[in-house]
This record gives structure tokens, sequence and C-alpha cells, in this order.
């Protein structure tokens, strides 16, 4: 059975039928928002590198210094502002000065979601008419549209819960390509003018509890991009595989059977002198993949059975997080082989399986890892740290709000964006202190993004850069 609201800021319904054709000319908008300078050290990279979600190596941690605090009404330290149409959860990527993000637009106005607690039931939301998947650039520096692409059409054949939306998958760009996932819309590669490259179709990819099949969430695995290859994780309730493609031209090059429930998680790449491996999350398999032949390396299962969490690496480590029905996390070696799921508490750790922890684990956000910190932060607002060598509990403390989107941060401060739209900004280290909290003034779904000294936060209808003005 059910339990709690599923509350998943990636969980989206990206189906349709009537594609509009591959040549269709991309869409613009004409009038360009008022904007203010940036202040910019030209010896520093100027534009920062944000290429999928959670950035650069699914960290979720810049190398800029954004500002702390801003003010929406006043004007503070917000270089641009963008209205955007449609609906989206997906987050903002960006590269040499463009900003890249995904929608869905209603031809009904068919375009909300809910804060908050909105029961247990885990019921679809009822949209009526045609829907437009687009995915759309800006410039950096302006907030400026340079082109906008509809690459679907069409009624939804896969519905959403009531607090995803039809385009939550973030798109992930490599500099020249730029991939976007709309579930049963199919996944699409651009080049970075916009021109549509190829498509694939995987049909109807059905996602929701694997005890009430007859809901429909909706799909919301991001596609990653590693070295010439795009990589999608497809967990679904009528399907389960991962599919590698060529980033040329789409074809496969490699598929992975998965047998598991319902999947929300984004893979994530660790490397290492003798092998790449994908690691995915699960519920019945967690695992590790050697990229090259598909073999499965290590496993293990009993986490929250609706997984959501991207793994993380870091200091050359596997962190993995779930946090429905039993909220668990585990830190694993890559040289794990085998069945390393541990048996019960206080017994000898499987070889390979580093440490883990029965509670703790992340709901819907994904943790982030900052100076050997481990911070999970719960859609309920309780923030709880860890050393990550030991899991040792550093401190646990109530940040305040219901999140969905995972938290970012600088060496210094996390960003934690509250679905009401406060961004509360908290110290790192192993002392807990909120440094600032600022209102977006709406509601804010989508993890979001640093690129250089900018901060970019998608709100439910608008894109805002956030950075020093002069």
């Amino acid at each position: 059975m059910i339990k709690g609201p599923f509350l998943v800021v990636l969980v989206v319904s990206l189906a349709g039928a009537g594609r509009v054709s591959a040549q269709e000319t991309a869409e613009s908008e004409k009038n360009a928002p008022a904007t203010k300078k940036l202040k910019v050290d030209q010896d520093a990279d100027r534009f920062g590198t944000w290429p999928q979600f959670r950035g650069v190596g699914a960290s979720g941690v810049g190398s800029g210094n954004p500002p702390t605090e801003w003010d929406v009404e006043s004007g503070k330290n917000i270089l641009w502002k963008r209205k955007l149409d449609g609906l989206g959860h997906s987050c903002p990527i960006s590269i040499d000065g463009r900003v890249f993000l995904t929608t869905a637009v209603s031809e009904s106005n068919d375009e909300t979601v809910p804060t908050g607690f909105v029961g247990g039931s885990g019921e679809s939301a009822i949209d009526s008419g045609s829907w437009r998947w687009q995915v759309a650039a800006f410039d950096l520096e302006t907030g400026v549209e340079i082109w906008r692409r509809t690459v679907a059409s069409g009624v939804p054949t896969i519905k959403r819960h009531l607090k995803a939306t039809h385009a939550n998958s973030t798109p992930a760009t490599d500099g020249k390509h730029v991939v976007a996932c709309f579930g049963s819309e199919g996944l699409y590669c651009l080049d970075i003018d916009g021109q549509l490259l190829w498509e694939k179709d995987f049909g109807k990819l059905h996602s929701g509890p694997y005890d009430a099949p007859k809901l429909e969430w909706g799909f919301a695995s991001s596609p990653i991009i590693h070295n010439g290859k795009v990589i999608l994780q497809c967990d679904c309730l009528n399907t389960g595989f991962i599919t590698v493609l060529s980033i040329s031209d789409g074809s496969e090059i490699l598929r992975i059977k998965r047998d598991d429930v319902a999947t929300w998680s984004t893979p994530t790449i660790i490397t290492s002198e003798t092998e790449t491996q994908l690691v995915c999350n699960g519920y019945r398999q967690m695992a590790g993949y050697d990229l090259v032949t598909g073999e499965r390396l290590w496993t293990l299962h009993g986490g929250g059975d609706v997984p959501v969490p991207a793994p993380l690496i870091a200091n050359g480590r596997i962190f993995v997080s779930s946090g429905h029905g039993r909220s668990s996390a585990y830190a694993i070696s890559p040289a794990a082989r085998g069945d390393i799921t541990p048996r019960v508490t206080g017994d000898a750790l499987p070889d390979g399986l580093l440490w883990w922890e029965p509670r703790g684990g992340s709901y819907v956000p994904t943790p982030i890892i900052v100076r050997d910190i481990l911070y999970t932060c719960s859609d309920r607002g309780v923030l709880t740290t860890r050393d990550i060598q030991t899991g040792e509990l550093v401190y646990q403390e109530r940040v305040g709000g219901q999140h969905s989107a995972s938290a970012v941060a600088t060496e210094d401060h996390l960003y934690f964006s509250s679905e009401d739209g406060t961004v509360f900004v908290v110290n790192t280290g192993p002392d807990f202190k909120v440094a600032a909290s600022n209102s977006m003034q709406e509601p804010v779904f989508a993890t979001p993004a640093i690129v250089g000294d900018q901060l970019l936060i998608r709100t439910t209808h608008q894109l805002f850069c956030i950075g020093t003005v002069d």
C-alpha cells in the first residue's frame, strides 16, 4: 500500500500523440527582458559550466561564489528574470554562456502544481487538451531567448502526478549537443543552435507505484552524456532497461536489462584507471554496471520503494540514498562485487559496503557532499549530516519548509529551495547555521544551477539569474 504523499520534483508524465515534424521551424519570442550589468572577473571562468542535472559529475557543487542574499521585489542581486511558458520541473543547465531549459505548454492552460502535503492516495492530475513539448535556449548574460524548438505535440498518453509536470527530466549538453528526454514522448538530440539531429521513441513508459499499477505518475530520469554516449535509465512498470546511445546519430550501443520497480532517479558515472562504472539507484537493484560490457558488478536491495535521489560520487566512493518506506543510506566502494546487501544492523558488513544507515536517507531531494560531509535534506525539511568516511552523525537540524528540489552548494554555502519558494542558505561545515533566507515569491520544484558566480533558479513560471549587481 502507498505510504504517504509522493512529492517527487522530477516525476513527469511525458506522453502523447501527434508528433510535430522534425523540420519544424524554431519558435522565438521577440520581447527581451530588462537586464542589469554582470559583475564579472574577465580573467576568471566567466560563465562556468552546469551541463546536466546537478552540474559537473552530478555533484551539485559549483566553483563560483553566488550571492547569499537577494530580493525579488526590490531587484537586489537579481541580474534578470524571464517569464516562462508552460510547466516544467526540469532544471536549467548551462554551457558557453547559454542556458537550456525544457517545458510543456498546455493549449488548455492546465498549468498548475500544488505545493505541500497533497494526501497519500497518489492520484494523477486531470489534464485536458493538447500539449507542446519544447526545448529553449537563453543568453546567460541577458536572459534573452535565443531559440525555442517544439519537438512533440499532442494529448498526453501518460498522466502526471498532481505535483509533477509533463517536463521534468533535465536536459544534458556537451557543448555541441543538447539532449532532452520527455519520457513516452521520446528522447531528442538537438545541436547547440536548436536544430533537431535525431530522436528516439521508447514507446509507452509507465511509471507509478508498483503496488498500485493503475496510477500514473510519469517519467523522470534525466539523460547524462559521457564520452560521446547518451545514457538513460528507464525503470518502469511495463519495461526496465538502461540504454546507451551514440550522441552522433542516436544508434544504440548497449542495452542493459533492469528488473526493478519504477524508478525516478538519474544514474551517475564513476571512473577509475581500469573501468568506467555506471551507478543506478533502485529498490530491487541499486547497482553498478561496467559501462563497456553492461556487466552488473555489484548490487544491493531493500532501500526505499520509491527510488528518487541520484547516486553521489565523492573521494572515490559511491553514496546511494532512498527514503520512502525504508529510509536508508549507503556508502559503497567501486571495487565492490556481487550482492552487498546488509542483513542485520550490527552484523559484519559485506565486502565493498563501507557503511550504511537504515534511517536518515532521502525520499525526494538528492543529498549533497561538501568537504567530507554528506548533507541529506528530507522532503519535510530536516537536514541530517554525516561524515562520509565513517557515516557518523555530525548534526541533525530542521531547515524548514517542504522540499522537492535538491540542494546545490559552493565550498562555503548550501542552497536549499523549498516548495513555497523560500531559499535557505546554510553554512557548510560541522556547525549548523542559516546564513540567509530569500523568498522567490513563487513555488520552486526545480533544482537550481550554479554557473560561475550566478545562481539560476526556476520557479513555477519564471527563470531567475541571481548574482552581484554593479
